[in-house]
């Protein structure tokens, strides 16, 4: 007689005792990156004859934390910041410049007050000014900069930082961090044609679905090569993933067990269908997927259809046609599927990269609405034992690890972590509002907050920046970040975009 299975996922969810489609306390805390007076404007701030260039490194998202970081090298180095070069080397050859990605005649007007910005470096007389090209180390601190850039540029007139991605510390004076908030939440906007079409496709899921979940799948074969990690694809995988793996010449052998259980690896799309239904997500959920070609295709996301059967891609939501003034560049398909992620009610991120970072801190500065990232670690010894114990038991233990996993304010502790994903000094809490606990705020998916003033007379706003010296305390670790390796080896997709429904954020003042 056959043993009875124990473990049967149930099609529909609703076990988990929360509002699945919002952040607990959202309504007490918002972003705010005004500058104070203390901060120097442009006019008093910048020296003449003093031009900063960057050349960014890898894909969209990885460039994006370049241009950010421009903007606030150039103020510290009182410098004209040239508008950056996109990364057009890389593995993908995407030959989009900045004004076909991004609003550059937005982005140069928004940021005026802060640091002037032009389109080219000018002439100095009959002559073209001809850029000193240097780097800096990964996360120089200002001094750093004053340091080892300003004397160049004293002499030069002109300096060029190049592979400019992640060259600026988290370590940074609290007006500085705001300042990078300033640019990537507000200054930072797609150009109009990329807007419109994520703008259909969110459209054409929400007259599905009053809720949607977006996944960031990451589920391509560089990505899992370069992991290390073994998937359950036998010798086949094994042969393959390992070929793939050779592109990295500096790469270590790793254990694909030791890094399973460290949690370094990715969930497979049936692990993350198992998570999200033991979080709650029924089978009528509608789900988007963000991602490159899956490793092994349609076999591979079948267990996940299997959960989710209302699941949707670009591909799905628009026509050949309608993607045709896309498909044929990266960053713009990439910007396409940043867009609809952001806009979704929750989203799941299944590795913690550029654009997950960076979708995080954005949620967070929005409103807060609900991003989940599993929790590999303690999520490894449940798939493994999942046979042991019936599925309320699975349900229990993944719900409990997820704690502190959800997108919930003040999850990740002030200052701690990669600043795009933790934008701390940028977020400020209402206390009066939280004095009214029983006054319910409804949070609304497109919700957007208008910046605030920090540390208001009042004393109802605070900012969570804790400064120390002059000095935000953040970890400063090194990530498992792939997309950082893009430009060197080529074949890791990366992705990124801007806030769409922009009306009432576009507009606002500093």
């Amino acid at each position: 007689m056959l043993e009875e299975q124990v473990f049967q996922e149930p099609t529909g969810g609703g076990s988990l005792s929360r509002d699945l489609w919002n952040s607990k306390k959202s309504n007490f805390y918002h972003g705010c990156s005004i500058s104070t007076e203390e901060f120097p404007t442009a006019e008093v701030n910048t020296l003449a004859n003093r031009y900063l260039l960057i050349a960014t490194s890898g894909g969209l998202n990885q460039q994006r934390t370049g241009i950010i970081d421009a903007v606030v090298a150039a103020h510290i180095l009182n410098a004209i910041l040239v508008i950056p070069k996109l990364d057009q080397q890389s593995y993908w050859k995407d030959s989009s410049n900045f004004s076909e990605i991004f609003d550059v005649n937005w982005f140069i007007s928004y940021l005026s007050k802060d640091v002037k910005i032009i389109k080219d470096l000018p002439r100095m007389g009959d002559k073209l000014i001809t850029p000193h090209t240097t780097r800096v180390p990964r996360k120089c601190n200002a001094e750093c900069y004053q340091t080892r850039i300003q004397p160049i540029l004293n002499k030069k007139h002109a300096v060029q930082l190049t592979k400019f991605d992640y060259r600026l510390s988290n370590h940074l004076d609290m007006e500085l961090q705001k300042l990078r908030c300033r640019v990537n939440y507000h200054a930072l906007k797609f150009t109009d044609p990329i807007i419109e079409m994520g703008r259909k496709l969110v459209e054409r899921i929400r007259k599905k679905s009053k809720h949607f979940l977006a996944l960031h799948l990451r589920f391509e074969s560089d990505m899992l090569a370069f992991s290390g990690c073994y998937y359950g694809g036998g010798e086949k995988e094994r042969r393959e993933l390992g070929k793939i793996r050779k592109r990295w010449k500096t790469l270590h052998a790793r254990s694909p067990d030791k890094e399973r259980k460290n949690g370094k690896c990715l969930l497979t799309p049936e692990e993350v269908g198992l998570m999200l239904r033991a979080l709650g997500f029924g089978n009528d959920v509608h789900i988007y997927i963000a991602s490159g070609e899956i490793y092994g295709g349609e076999e591979t996301l079948a267990p996940l259809k299997d959960f989710f059967p209302n699941f949707y891609t670009k591909e799905t939501l628009a026509s050949k046609e309608e993607l045709a003034p896309f498909s044929s560049f990266s960053s713009r398909m990439a910007a396409l599927d940043f867009i609809v992620c952001d806009e979704s009610d929750v989203f799941v991120s299944n590795n913690n990269g550029n654009m997950a970072r960076m979708l995080a801190g954005r949620r967070r500065y929005f409103g807060h609405k609900p991003t989940i990232r599993p929790n590999a670690k303690k999520l490894y010894k449940l798939f493994m034992d999942r046979n042991n114990m019936t599925w309320g038991e699975f349900a229990s233990h993944v719900q409990k690890h997820q704690i502190g996993f959800m997108g919930d304010p003040m999850e990740v502790n002030p200052g701690r972590g990669e600043f795009h994903e933790n934008p701390s000094a940028c977020i400020c809490e209402d206390t009066n509002v939280k004095a009214r606990e029983d006054v319910t705020i409804p949070h609304s998916p497109a919700m957007h907050f208008e910046e605030g003033i920090d540390s208001a007379a009042d004393g109802t706003r605070r900012s969570f920046g804790k400064v120390i010296d002059g000095r935000i305390i953040e970890d400063e670790q090194d990530w498992f970040d792939t997309d950082y390796m893009e430009n060197e080896v080529g074949g890791i997709q990366s992705s990124g975009g801007a806030r769409i429904f922009i009306k009432g954020v576009q507009h606002m003042k500093k």
